[in-house]
């Protein structure tokens, strides 16, 4: 049943992660600031407005981006500030309603129709939101309404940057068929040359193709999908619990690597930031993952389900150790990432906890420590010895690559931090 009003919102922070780094950072104020892995196969993750001048933007390559403007500060990202701010603005939007939606770090759904006595209309309360949102956090949101979270979306993006855009009940289609088709979800660059075949350019093109004739160039799920995306059929509803499948980090590297102790360090470094993602959503995972992409791009993955769950790194990165040793690394490893997978609540370990001779209540308060010290210090103001040289300097992710990984099926791909 269509909306009556515009209560659906897509609030989306502008650059995310380049604006975070200008925060911390004043210096970077009014400069051009590129995110993303530092290494000849890096790409990158995001990039403030003033890089964009210069053509840059996220999934380019990093060597790319370097060329278009040298005199940027190129950063390698920081997870845990990225959340800590993602947090921050989360807990700002569940003051105006329950039905949050949060899509990563830097966007989320909300369905405001209920507070419309308390905070206004679905745009006032996007403006409001907005101008909290700044002054709280001092990051700059875009927002879409709309009567659907298609048109939402696609509104807090064309309302960019620091914008506020309302499509309102009656103009949907109005709005939606003059845009692009490459706007929709799903047309990624395979079914864009399906579609370019047919002569759909613009979403009012898609309309205008029977259904059947979708299904048959397309197949069944997506034609359906299509064609009903492209008459605002939408009726999905904002999901404020939103099940974590896993969470997981992966990084490809700037030349393949072979040797097993190097290899080993980027797993103590890849467990960390897992069970950091983990304790930050109060979950623990029953199953470890192992993923090795080598380098005539074939991609294996390993599994291994312990005992109990866990949301320590240590447990993590013995697991994710013990799957490497049973992987010929001869071929050289392009790729490297560890998941969490079987995700279950995190509070339920806690109450499980064997003692006696376990080690494991020490090493919960270790890593909550170091979570502390991270969250008030930096990230890498401590870590494990064995990322740390014999002068006492921690060791660099040397040629290491972050951000949408291009080896990513590109329909399945799409630039994030707007």
């Amino acid at each position: 049943m269509a909306r009556a009003e515009a209560s659906i919102l897509h609030v989306d922070l502008d650059a995310f992660y380049a604006s975070v780094e200008q925060l911390a950072d004043p210096s970077l104020g009014g400069r051009p600031v590129v995110v993303g892995g530092l290494g000849n196969r890096g790409v990158v993750a995001a990039a403030s407005y003033e890089a964009r001048v210069y053509g840059i933007h996220s999934a380019m390559p990093m060597a790319r981006a370097r060329r278009a403007c040298p005199h940027a500060a190129f950063i390698a990202p920081r997870f845990e500030a990225y959340s800590s701010a993602s947090t921050q603005v989360l807990a700002i939007l569940a003051s105006y309603t329950p039905l949050v939606e949060p899509i990563g770090f830097d966007e989320a759904f909300l369905d405001v129709a209920g507070g419309r006595r308390t905070h206004g209309s679905g745009p006032a309360t996007g403006a409001a939101i907005r101008a909290q949102v700044q002054e709280e956090t001092g990051l700059v949101a875009s927002v879409g309404c709309a009567t659907t979270k298609l048109l939402a979306k696609l509104a807090s993006g064309l309302a960019k940057p620091d914008g506020l855009l309302v499509v309102e009940p009656g103009a949907e289609l109005s709005f939606l068929h003059p845009l692009s088709v490459r706007r929709l979800w799903g047309v990624g660059p395979a079914t864009r040359r399906r579609l370019d075949r047919l002569g759909v350019h613009t979403v009012g093109d898609l309309a205008a193709i029977p259904e059947a004739a979708l299904v048959a160039a397309l197949g069944d799920a997506h034609g359906r999908h299509l064609h009903a995306l492209a008459h605002n059929d939408d009726q999905r509803p904002v999901e404020p619990q939103r099940s974590v499948k896993s969470i997981g980090h992966e990084e490809t590297f700037a030349q393949d690597l072979t040797d097993r102790e190097e290899l080993a360090r980027e797993l103590v470094r890849m467990s960390e930031r897992v069970a950091i993602r983990l304790r930050m959503s109060a979950k623990a995972a029953r199953t470890v993952q192992l993923k090795v992409r080598f380098g005539d791009f074939r991609t294996i993955t390993r599994s291994h389900t312990g005992p109990e769950p866990t949301d320590l790194a240590r447990d993590i990165q013995d697991q994710a150790r013990s799957l490497l040793d049973g992987v010929d690394c001869g071929p050289g490893v392009r790729l490297l990432g560890v998941s969490a997978l079987q995700l279950v609540d995190g509070g339920a370990i806690q109450e499980s906890l064997p003692f006696g001779g376990d080690r494991k209540p020490n090493q919960r308060a270790l890593e909550e420590a170091v979570d502390v010290v991270r969250a008030r210090f930096g990230d890498d103001a401590v870590g494990p010895a064995t990322l740390v040289d014999r002068d006492g300097m921690r060791i660099g992710r040397r040629g290491t690559a972050w951000g949408p990984n291009p080896d990513a099926d590109p329909d399945r791909s799409r630039p994030r931090n707007g």
